[in-house]
């Protein structure tokens, strides 16, 4: 008989039969009262099924309620559990795709009529069905040829199949089959917390052009008390809506006549030209001048840029005098032909340059919401000329700046290294040295920080501040972003 060597979280090693599967390893070695508690494994650090066959010498971690990432993947399953409930009572709608999110899950739905908050509560009742009836969650990999035979009947589902490379995986529980990559929970009564909280509208693959479908989203925890714990942080949320307050203190509101376009008070600009004098005051200790540049520039600019390539959805555009120009999404642009201007000697540099710049950005009307996401916001932004050799120095005066000012407003955050994107331009070199730049910045500065694969500018990788707010949400806020294309492609 074939062997293989596990390895466990302590170091600890043995020899196990090939295709033993996690389950078997935590029955053996940690007890069945343990086993169930498990729902998923660690396998050479993939999230793997317990009831997935292990091929090789593998380092394997069993995780429970009790660690985050299989509570993600119990998430996941929740949808999955969603999707069995509406094809249940709702055989005509077509599947979309349902992935786990922060503290909960989705799934997409092509159905004529909107979905009710009656509906949300027979969907719900069918889901706790589900779950009472202890489904297991089965995986088995099949041909493109087979998955299109099996979802025949579900449009969306043959696009993506098309995308795939075989072997194509799905999952069955119960009469339910889906396509999906996995893992999932060894089965659907070990889901013990849930609740369904609303419906929003949804384009097929978040493109305008496609059809939009119908988002049904609901949160998933360990148990009630976790639940339970999250409902109430939401009713406390409620109460502290910053809508609801900017509403009451008569600091801003918004108009459907532009809607994503924020009106501020007399009152809510005595609160904003305070912060912005804490703003220069801070910049101009830190050497920074400061410049304005116009909100609309030509197309010829953003194409030189780069944005007319990557980022042309997300803008405005406008004609003068039979020419094309842009609303300007990024400052960046702007303060490069301020630069351009003359002609600078190295001895001058770093140039730290700091614009309050009024931005517009295309946001779909779905996810519009207050303050927090607009069409157009004033982008506190700051462009940094230097030398190669300087690149570190000024990112870790960049960073510390930032704490100081998230530390005046008592904010907590998280750090997160966002490295290059699938679309992205430069060559790999500039990629790793400038990730590499990064990355040395943050470890001499303390920061811990966490790797955001394939989340970088199309120009470039980024450092990410994430605010949380008073009930422990999480925002992204402040970015440095390291851009060693514009400089090239406009000839610095």
């Amino acid at each position: 008989m074939a062997t293989i060597i596990i390895t466990l979280p302590d170091g600890s090693k043995f020899k196990a039969r090939k295709g033993i599967k996690p389950i078997d390893i935590a029955k053996k070695l940690l007890g069945s009262a343990f086993a169930k508690k498990a729902l998923v494994a660690l396998v050479n650090g993939e999230l793997w099924d317990l009831n997935r066959a292990i091929e090789e010498d593998a380092k394997v971690k069993i995780l429970t309620y009790d660690d985050e990432e299989a509570i993600v993947v119990l998430r996941h399953s929740c949808a999955h559990v969603l999707a069995q409930a509406v094809k249940r009572l709702y055989p005509d709608v077509k599947l979309g795709i349902g992935p786990a999110i922060e503290n909960g899950f989705f799934y997409d739905f092509d159905k004529k009529e909107a979905f009710t908050p009656s509906d949300l509560k027979r969907i719900e009742a069918e889901m706790k069905k589900i779950i009472k009836a202890d489904y297991k969650f089965e995986r088995k990999e099949i041909s493109k040829e087979e998955a299109k035979k099996l979802f025949a009947d579900e449009p969306y589902k043959l696009e993506l199949i098309d995308e795939m490379e075989e072997p194509i995986s799905v999952y069955k529980d119960g009469e339910f089959i889906d396509l999906c990559k996995g893992p999932h929970i060894p089965s659907t009564g070990m889901i013990k917390a849930f609740k369904l909280m609303k419906t929003a509208g949804a384009y097929w693959k978040g493109k305008a052009e496609n059809p939009q479908l119908q988002r049904i989203y609901g949160v998933a925890f360990k148990d009630e008390k976790e639940l339970k714990k999250y409902l109430s942080l939401l009713e406390e949320a409620e109460k502290r809506d910053h809508r609801k307050i900017g509403k009451e203190l008569d600091l801003f509101s918004m108009h459907p006549e532009g809607p994503g376009f924020p009106f501020f008070h007399p009152k809510g600009m005595i609160v904003i030209n305070e912060i912005l004098k804490y703003w220069r005051e801070e910049h101009e200790k830190e050497g920074y001048s400061e410049v304005k540049t116009p909100i609309i520039l030509s197309k010829s600019l953003w194409e030189r840029s780069g944005h007319w390539e990557h980022y042309k959805e997300n803008m405005y555009f406008t004609k003068i005098d039979d020419r094309d120009f842009a609303i300007k999404p990024m400052n960046c642009p702007g303060s490069i032909l301020i630069y351009k201007e003359r002609v600078h000697s190295y001895r001058e540099l770093p140039l730290r340059w700091a614009e309050l710049g009024l931005v517009h950005r295309h946001e779909l009307s779905g996810v519009l919401s207050g303050l927090f996401r607009v069409r157009a916001f004033t982008q506190d932004d700051a462009h940094i000329y230097c030398m190669p050799e300087q690149v570190e120095e000024e990112v870790i005066k960049v960073i510390k700046l930032t704490e100081r000012i998230y530390k005046t407003f008592g904010f907590k955050y998280e750090v997160e290294l966002s490295t290059k994107p699938e679309k992205a331009m430069g060559t790999a070199e500039q990629w790793h040295e400038a990730e590499t730049a990064l990355k040395n910045a943050l470890e001499k500065c303390g920061i811990k920080y966490k790797i955001n694969p394939g989340e970088g500018a199309f120009y470039g990788p980024k450092i990410d501040f994430h605010v949380r707010d008073a009930l422990g949400r999480k925002w992204q806020c402040g970015t440095i972003q390291l851009d060693f294309q514009m400089p090239e492609r406009f000839d610095l």
